[in-house]
Order: C-alpha cells, then sequence, then structure tokens
C-alpha cells in the first residue's frame, strides 16, 4: 500500500495537465499513487494520461463518461488505498515539498483530518483583484481555530490544496450533490462533526487563476448557492439551539441570507446597520436597528446571536470590534458570514 493517494479528476486538460504531473513527479515524497479520472474528456487529455502511466506506474488512469466533478471525485475515491488522500487539479503546480509536509502533519497531529498550505495564485498577471483578496484571507487563516472561527464567510480551503484522511471522508459521505460547491460542503459536514483543520505555514501550492476556472463556469459556486450552503448548515450547526437570530448587515447579503434562513423556519428578530437611509425601515417585516439598539435587543432573548453579513471589505474587521466592544463573544455569542 502507498503511504498516500493522490486525487485528480481531468477533465479537457490536455493544456495545463504535463505540468501539474511534472510537480507530481518531482515530490519528495516518492511513496504514492495518482489516481487519474478522466471524466469523459474530449481533447488529448487521455492520451496524455496514458502516456504518464505507460512511463511511471505509480500514474493510474481511470476513465469514465463524463458526469461532472462530484461522480469522477467519488469514483476517484473509490479507488485510493492509502490512508491519507491528497486533492489535486490538473491545472495547477505543487511544490516539491507539499506532499512530504502534508503527509508529516498528519503523522504529527493525529486530531487532524485536514491539512492545507498557503496557496499563490498565478500567472501573476491574470489574478484578478476579487481572488487575489480571496487567497489573501485564506492564507490568513492557519491554526484550527481560525479555521473554525471563519468557516461561514467562505470556503477557508482551497480543495486542490488539501491532504486528508481517507477514514474520516468516506464517514461523512464523500463528497455529495446539494447544489452548492461541493468541497464547501464536505469541510462544513466535517466541521459539525467536530473535526479539525490545519495547515502548513508555507505556499506549497500554485492556484491557476484563468476564466474556464469551474468556479467561473458552474452556478453551484455562485454567491446565492454558497449562501443556500451556509443557511443549510448554520441551522443544523450554530443557530439550532437559538431563540433570536439577529443580522448585522440590511444590504444585499444580510437581506439574501436573511431569505434562506427564513425557508428555514429560524427565530430572526431584526437588522442591525449603520446605514442611516436604512435604520427605522424594515425588511421581511423586522425592524432594522442601530447597533445602539442591539444590547437590549440581545437582553430580550435568551440564547441569541448576531451574524455578521455585510460584504464590503474592511467590514468584518470594523464589526469585529464593536461587538468586542460590547463584550460579545465570537463563536459563540456572533458570527461572521459575509
Amino acid at each position: 500500500m502507498p503511504a498516500l493517494s493522490i486525487l485528480m479528476p481531468c477533465y479537457n486538460a490536455e493544456m495545463t495537465l504535463e505540468e501539474c504531473l511534472q510537480s507530481l513527479k518531482a515530490q519528495t515524497l516518492v511513496d504514492f499513487e495518482v489516481i487519474l479520472v478522466n471524466d469523459g474528456s474530449t481533447d488529448n487529455t487521455g492520451k496524455i494520461l496514458q502516456k504518464w502511466a505507460n512511463e511511471d506506474a505509480r500514474f493510474k488512469p481511470i476513465s469514465l463518461t463524463h458526469g461532472g466533478i462530484i461522480r469522477a471525485l467519488n469514483a476517484g475515491l473509490s479507488f485510493c488505498k492509502a490512508p491519507y488522500i491528497a486533492r489535486m487539479d490538473a491545472d495547477d503546480r505543487c511544490h516539491p515539498d507539499r506532499l512530504a509536509k502534508q503527509v508529516g502533519y498528519l503523522e504529527n497531529n493525529p486530531g487532524v483530518t485536514v491539512v492545507s498550505c498557503l496557496v499563490q495564485g498565478f500567472p501573476q498577471e491574470q489574478v484578478r483583484q476579487g481572488f487575489q483578496i480571496y487567497i489573501e484571507w485564506l492564507n490568513s487563516l492557519v491554526e484550527d481555530a481560525e479555521i473554525r472561527r471563519e468557516i461561514f464567510i467562505e470556503s477557508p480551503l482551497a480543495h486542490p490544496s488539501v491532504t486528508y484522511r481517507r477514514r474520516a471522508i468516506l464517514e461523512a459521505g464523500g463528497y455529495q450533490e446539494h447544489g452548492w460547491a461541493e468541497d464547501y460542503d464536505l469541510w462544513l459536514r466535517l466541521y459539525l462533526a467536530g473535526a479539525r483543520f490545519g495547515k502548513v505555514p508555507q505556499v506549497l501550492l500554485e492556484w491557476r487563476e484563468y476564466p474556464q476556472r469551474l468556479t467561473r463556469t458552474d452556478s453551484r459556486y455562485s454567491l446565492e448557492n454558497f449562501l443556500r450552503a451556509k443557511a443549510h448548515y448554520l441551522t443544523q450547526g450554530p443557530l439550532s439551539d437559538r431563540d433570536a437570530i439577529i443580522i448585522w448587515g440590511a444590504g444585499m447579503i444580510g437581506r439574501r441570507l436573511s431569505k434562506h434562513l427564513k425557508r428555514q423556519n429560524c427565530p430572526l428578530r431584526g437588522f442591525i446597520d449603520i446605514d442611516r437611509r436604512k435604520i427605522g425601515r424594515f425588511r421581511y417585516g423586522l425592524p432594522i436597528l442601530s447597533p445602539t439598539a442591539l444590547p437590549s435587543l440581545l437582553a430580550a432573548c435568551q440564547k441569541p446571536i448576531v451574524l455578521a453579513a455585510v460584504g464590503a471589505r474592511g467590514a468584518r474587521q470594523l464589526i469585529r470590534q464593536q461587538l468586542n466592544a460590547m463584550e460579545l463573544e465570537e463563536g459563540q455569542d456572533w458570527l461572521g458570514v459575509a
């Protein structure tokens, strides 16, 4: 049995595949297998995979009819033999020490289920500002407590950067289709199950940015579907025993999130906002109040929680400062969700 299985779906990846596979071949950890799931490619992906398999028995192609990323991932999972599985995408590149450091991390931290690393976007001239802002946020979350604290803001782990324990992923039900991002869904299910996360605090993955990225072309990665995922798992976890939910933010994010929470029959009590034009108005029949009204609103409830749902850059930190000044504990009394 190899020490590590690498799970890599491939779909029409001929332009980037060789570069990706070369970065795997250059790894300092050599005891691995690469499960290469060809998801019905119509270009030369299949020929490239077969060439690599002929030259190196560690590279093992599997051919499927085209069925999408979730089917490909679960099919590949069923072929992975090692206790640890590293994810990789066919358009990215690994640092030579990535796999050795991540396997070492899991060996030295038996309580951690998923380990990631810092990432870097490339080619630099194609990295959009939004993607770079997301990467900077992603790289700021290293310890388990940081990742868990902000897991409802965005996906805190770059999917192709992770290595995880095979048994834990199978016990969690593998990858599932719910109409939103399959990796974020998996992290949230693991979070609710009490799994621990970690990151090697080094850039070990180069994450390719280009217009054809699945996150740009597949509706499952849209803002609306991320909000649906958040509402679904918030209701199952942090909101499950609350008698009052207050949304900080009556703008677009807060409004759309509250719509999904209302569909889950959550006990919404009102909105907080600093915009004087909104204060005194109503959203879905609920009052929009100023931050000065929050203490009395909280005091009137038994187990309230505040959800900070403002998407403007820098707003989360300002809200954190105000809630900290009110002696509200992040993760217990309030959560960031945008």
